[in-house]
């Protein structure tokens, strides 16, 4: 196999599905932002999409009877799906709401997530099988698998349910610890900007 062959059979099918794959992954990642709101970010990430797209895209017009160029794409756009929700998933972008609903006495709970730092809200209602407590947390995504843990160690058959927060005005959290927070840097504070 000579190399023209190699190249035009192998390189180019391999690097339009890579760039299909980058492409559609940077593609999910900025509809995420989108929706959280994140307007400095999207369109940088949207101006990339749309460039390496573009890239892959010609090559493939270039060579309109090739089909293995077509598998390489439409095998890079799945890929590029599966990677988007693989990173956002890592990166933990937001807040997500927590709803638990338990006829558990909640109290140990609450303190579980108030020596935490997480702010709790609680509301009495009747259930089909009486009654029960719903609990409302807001916290950093980051934080979600914590969470669960605390609601699993309190009730494992306790029913909850998340969604995304697209804006939150004033809550509760988890203090950050900054170095410019030590004592012994607290000149450094007004250098701050």
């Amino acid at each position: 196999m000579n190399d023209s062959v190699l190249v035009y059979y192998v390189l180019f099918p391999a690097l339009i599905f890579l760039a299909r794959m980058a492409d559609v992954t940077l593609g999910t990642l900025r509809i995420i932002m989108v929706s959280r709101g994140l307007k400095n970010i999207a369109p940088m990430v949207g101006f990339f999409e749309v460039l390496i797209w573009l890239l892959a895209i010609r090559q493939i017009m270039m060579n309109l009877t090739e089909v293995s160029y077509f598998l390489a794409y439409a095998g890079g756009f799945a890929a590029g799906n599966y990677i988007g929700m693989w990173v956002e998933e890592r990166l933990a972008m937001g807040h997500t709401i927590v709803r638990i609903i338990t006829n558990k006495e909640v109290k140990p709970l609450l303190e579980q997530f108030r020596n935490r730092d997480i702010g709790v809200t609680c509301i009495f209602g009747q259930g089909a099988e009486g009654p029960v407590t719903v609990v409302f947390v807001i916290i950093k995504r980051k934080d979600l698998l914590e969470v669960i843990q605390l609601i699993n160690q309190f009730n494992p058959q306790a029913f909850y349910s998340l969604e995304d927060v697209r804006r939150i005005n004033e809550g509760i959290f988890p203090k950050k610890v900054s170095w410019l927070n030590f004592p012994s840097l607290s000149s450094l504070k007004t250098l701050r900007k």
